[in-house]
């Protein structure tokens, strides 16, 4: 999906001893977005690291249909079901936020 300004790229701050619920919930993310049609066909990539500290984080990169598919996910009670216990096994960490989110434009080079 080339110069897609709905690329987003999640980073979760995961809570230490909460990360296997929190894969629990990551597993199901991207299906359920997939099923509703609010992303595309290409798979979600995950990573999984470990910060200067030892504690966990999660990036996910994945692409939205459209800024539309965006917003609909924000009110699906299915999504919100998989995103509020996200949000709960996350910490803020080093002046930044529990979770990130910023939509990027991927770049051909």
């Amino acid at each position: 999906m080339a110069n897609s300004k709905e690329t987003v790229i999640c980073t979760y701050r995961v809570i230490s001893g909460k990360e296997e619920a929190f894969e629990k919930l990551l597993h199901k993310h991207w299906p359920a977005l997939h099923e509703l049609g609010l992303v595309t066909d290409k798979r979600t990539t995950v990573f999984k690291g470990v910060d200067d500290q030892g504690r966990s984080y999660y990036v996910e990169i994945f692409d939205w249909l459209n800024e539309e598919a965006v917003n609909r996910a924000h009110s699906h009670p299915e999504i919100a079901a998989i995103w509020e216990p996200m949000d709960t096994l996350c910490e803020a960490r080093d002046g930044r936020p529990n979770m990130e989110f910023p939509h990027v434009e991927r770049m051909v080079i």
